[in-house]
């Protein structure tokens, strides 16, 4: 027993002397091939624990347990840098006809000052990307890009169109503030300008002479906000700033939180979807307008598609037995004893107090309430397809 107890102190040592320390950037820093955004530092100086890297910049993942920071995120405000999600600009005399080939959205239905949640296909009708999309003028565009590279794909299409467009990635590090007080934080620093915004439109604003691009968009199917900003160089005073007002409101940087963007049907970009998958086979068939007057990259594989019915899809998942963590491979899942799909994503909610998560499967094996097996690290647990999302399908919260 004593011998227990010991081993418990150590242990507790251990974590204790973790916590104290700042995190060391050199277990994953080699050269300065990879990017720091403006709020790096900021980042740093807030107890960063860990870092993952996307787009080619580290992207925070927690600064602590990532359940409390869930808990956080519904109760308060929490804040993100999210300055990984690099924005790639297309303008010029042909912008608009060139955002309607690279999207299989139709732009005509989004006006100056709107947002777009958008697909980029091939021309097989892959995803290549899943960005917000930003009608700033006429015909200039931002895409803040999930984690793959738009760019140079947007560049190519550009050329073999031979439109008249310009294609830049531009100074915009988004910030995003997220969680019920974030309003009341708006209202402080910006006023009804900002608060007054519908869900996905935007305003260009300052706060103090810091440029930035106000939108009412998130990651987290909570109220929420990205902040743009403008100017590289003022990271640091926007980072302070927004921290100082919303004191009042117990707001306090966290990670982007993988169980709320489950519970809300949100797809992560490389896990849930990829190159390999097309719209209908993630539920995303709403982005596709086949009907518009212009053509699209893959709009003749898409329409195929369509026509034939998919032939996978992505589903909701119930996992049985006791709080799993999230997975950071795909896990297989069998039916019969032979393996059928993979667990893209999969978490423990603590307010639904279940297993949940998304699962790639053949048509044939994606009825709701069919029930498989998931081979997970610790052993096979029976799962359950289910609805999804999980919370909110009407996204009533992040409407409010």
């Amino acid at each position: 027993m004593a011998a227990k107890r010991s081993r418990r102190t150590a242990s507790s040592r251990r974590r204790s002397s973790l916590k104290r320390k700042p995190f060391d950037m050199a277990l994953i820093q080699r050269g300065a091939r990879l990017r720091r955004s403006p709020f790096f530092d900021k980042t740093l100086e807030a107890g960063c624990k860990s870092y993952t890297v996307y787009n080619h910049t580290f992207l925070p993942s927690y600064y602590s347990d990532p359940v409390t920071e869930y808990w956080h995120l519904l109760k308060d405000v929490a804040l993100w840098d999210v300055a990984v999600e690099r924005n790639v600009e297309i303008r010029g005399p042909d912008g608009f006809e060139f955002m309607q080939l690279l999207t299989p959205r139709d732009m005509a239905k989004c006006r100056v000052g709107q947002g777009k949640y958008v697909l980029i296909t091939d021309e097989d009708g892959g995803i290549l990307n899943d960005p917000v999309l930003l009608r700033l003028e006429e015909n200039r565009f931002w895409i803040a890009l999930a984690d793959s590279d738009i760019l140079l794909w947007a560049k190519g299409v550009a050329r073999h169109a031979g439109m008249d467009v310009r294609i830049t990635e531009p100074d915009a590090s988004p910030l995003q503030v997220q969680g019920p007080k974030s309003k009341a934080l708006m209202a402080d620093l910006f006023g009804d300008k900002v608060t007054s915004l519908a869900y996905y439109f935007f305003t260009p604003i300052d706060l103090d002479g810091i440029p930035l691009l106000v939108t009412r968009t998130g990651w987290t199917a909570e109220i929420g906000y990205e902040l743009y900003l403008l100017d590289a160089s003022r990271g640091p005073d926007l980072w302070d700033a927004v921290l100082k007002a919303g004191k009042r409101y117990n707001i306090r940087p966290t990670g982007p939180s993988d169980i709320r963007r489950i519970e809300a049907g949100i797809l992560n970009y490389g896990a849930d979807m990829t190159i390999e998958n097309n719209p209908y086979e993630v539920d995303l068939d709403r982005l596709v307008d086949l009907d518009k007057s212009s053509d699209f990259v893959g709009k003749a594989a898409l329409q195929r598609i369509k026509d034939e019915g998919p032939k996978w899809k992505l589903v909701g998942i119930e996992i049985d037995g006791k709080p799993i963590e999230f997975n950071v491979t795909k896990w297989v899942v069998t039916a019969g004893g032979r393996a059928v799909g993979r667990v893209t994503s999969a978490i423990h909610s603590p307010r639904l107090k279940a297993n949940i998560g998304y699962a790639m499967l053949p048509i044939t094996h994606a009825d709701l309430g069919m029930e498989l097996t998931v081979q997970h690290p610790d052993g096979p647990r029976t799962a359950t397809v289910v609805k999804k999302p999980f919370i909110d399908p009407g996204k009533e919260i992040p409407k409010s």
